[in-house]
């Protein structure tokens, strides 16, 4: 499995090498907390690794493997600084957020789309959402590695901050008066945002969008797959970007 460390000598020569790029730790309950747990711990502090203490149960299906209750998820690619992405000229660039998308099927087919239709970078966050993992990769058909992706702490901030650079936000909402046709994409530099096929985009980032947008339904069956629903809205981005571009 290329995408979990086990054991603790290994997740904590892993942290203090820093050459792999680590998504989660998780640590059991059943592990008694030694010096080497501590290290992990303070290591993960240290550099904004996510760990968490879940139940035995969780590390049945790594049985064969001596993981001393201590396993790292690690990520196939290295993800993008928010800050060194914001730090370059963009022109006219698009950018997809994805709120509380959990399913690695969904991301990778979302990144392979993004990739097609141009995005210059995919931003997930760090908790409540799917990380880039093998599964990823594969559904992904290897796009993640033609595209930049970033991780960030806090979806709200990142946004907040992206403003502050001149880009413009756009969350995908049901309930929107907008058609996600009637926005004029063109000249500008905009992210965005598509939520979780159940709870939709959160309140606290429909509330800072500058636009909200709807795909239209002709009958009463609000069920479009997230990344169907971004493959839609993102191509007609590029629908405008080559009518502009044609004249």
């Amino acid at each position: 499995m290329d995408d979990i460390i086990f054991g603790k000598n290994s997740v904590l020569e892993a942290l203090e090498n820093q050459e792999r790029e680590i998504n989660k730790i998780l640590i059991s309950n059943s592990v008694h907390t030694d010096g080497k747990i501590a290290r992990i711990k303070e290591l993960c502090k240290n550099q904004g690794v996510i760990f968490q203490f879940v139940a035995k149960e969780k590390f049945t299906q790594y049985n064969e493997y001596n993981h001393q209750g201590v396993i790292a998820q690690v990520s196939p690619i290295k993800y993008t600084e928010l800050e060194d992405f914001l730090s370059k000229e963009h022109h006219n660039s698009s950018v997809v957020m994805l709120d509380g998308v959990e399913d690695a099927h969904n991301l990778g087919a979302i990144i392979r789309t993004c990739v097609c239709a141009g995005v210059e970078a995919v931003i997930i966050p760090a908790r409540r959402s799917v990380q880039v993992n093998s599964v990823v990769e594969k559904t992904s058909a290897g796009a993640i590695n033609h595209i930049q992706i970033i991780k960030v702490n806090s979806p709200v901030s990142a946004l907040q901050q992206m403003q502050e650079h001149n880009w413009w936000v756009i969350a995908a909402e049901a309930n929107a008066k907008d058609n996600y046709y009637d926005v004029n994409y063109i000249d500008m530099n905009f992210v965005l945002v598509m939520g979780a096929e159940h709870a939709g985009v959160s309140k606290s980032i429909i509330k800072l969008s500058d636009f909200q947008i709807k795909i239209p339904m002709l009958r009463d069956f609000n069920s479009l797959n997230v990344s169907n629903a971004l493959s839609a809205i993102i191509f007609e981005t590029v629908r405008q970007k080559c009518i502009k571009k044609d004249k």
